[in-house]
């Protein structure tokens, strides 16, 4: 999306929502004295939602889990993070399957907006053989970019006292995006190979806008090593696959990696899924380095 095209769009998303504001968001943005906190769900919300509202007077940013907390596919939410979602007005989730607590949020926080970053129809999500939606979405640059823009919609209705300056930080942070996946794109495009073996199902649409191969995966489930069964199905793929390379994840522990390395040879190297890390506004551009990290580990790998 061109960004004149996306400022327009925003402005007319404004226009056809008349400015309302959703639930009881809208006193807190009328009142000067007041602040908005806004509670994200896990590490890549908080990044884009700290990007958002850079610099915005008024507007609280906070995340809900721990610096070392991964995927939340199986995470229970804490008495204290009851407590913190009770006193926030807005909840920026992934979606898409990610937050399994949402439900309960929702029943419990009845005043609470929630912003689901993958609620955009851009978005075309990769299912597994269960029919099941694969929610890693951020890991492609461009969809990161999509939720970005999907956020900052959202909160532009909610509170449409600081629409400008969320705009205005939203295109700032969109075209450090575009940026990013040029030049991934000038690096991975043309590797003359594409096989990988990746950690867990974070890396599908990494895979797709990229163009790599994902032969196997090593866990299922993070946290769950494979068993004897899936251990020698995935050595058999990458003997198959005499190029390919392993990728461990630093959230998790490298043994199963290791124990495919020893039966066939292959180099292991880390991809990091951006899922933990420091919940700090000056970690703001994380999502950026961690993914141009990403992409020179590839060229060291698949040379």
């Amino acid at each position: 999306m061109q960004y004149k095209n996306f400022l327009k769009l925003l402005a007319l998303t404004l226009l056809v929502s008349g400015a309302m504001l959703l639930g009881g968001c809208g006193d807190t943005a009328d009142k000067n004295n007041q602040k908005i906190s806004i509670v994200t769900s896990f590490y890549p919300m908080y990044l884009d939602v700290i990007n958002i509202t850079q610099g915005i007077e008024g507007v609280e940013v906070k995340n809900l889990t721990q610096p070392q907390t991964g995927c939340l596919h199986d995470y229970q939410l804490t008495t204290e993070d009851m407590k913190t979602l009770s006193e926030a007005d807005i909840l920026v989730v992934n979606g898409a399957g990610m937050e399994n607590f949402l439900e309960k949020v929702a029943k419990e926080n009845k005043n609470l907006q929630i912003i689901e970053a993958a609620a955009t129809d851009k978005i075309t999500f990769i299912e597994d053989e269960h029919g099941e939606i694969n929610p890693h979405v951020w890991m492609s640059v461009t969809y990161a970019k999509w939720q970005v823009e999907a956020i900052t919609f959202k909160l532009c209705e909610l509170d449409p006292t600081h629409d400008k300056e969320y705009r205005k930080n939203a295109l700032d942070y969109v075209n450090k995006l575009d940026a990013l996946r040029e030049e991934m794109h000038s690096k991975l495009d043309n590797l003359p190979h594409k096989d990988i073996v990746t950690f867990h199902e974070a890396f599908p649409y990494f895979a797709k806008e990229f163009k790599l191969n994902i032969v196997g995966v090593i866990e299922g489930e993070p946290g769950t090593e494979p068993t004897p069964k899936e251990l020698e199905d995935i050595i058999a793929k990458v003997r198959a696959h005499p190029t390919c390379a392993l990728f461990t994840e630093p959230q998790y522990s490298p043994k199963a990696a290791e124990a495919i390395a020893r039966e066939t040879g292959a180099a292991i190297y880390s991809l990091d899924p951006v899922v933990t890390g420091e919940s700090l506004p000056e970690n703001r551009d994380a999502y950026l380095k961690t993914m141009e990290q990403n992409a020179e580990v590839l060229v060291k790998a698949l040379q």
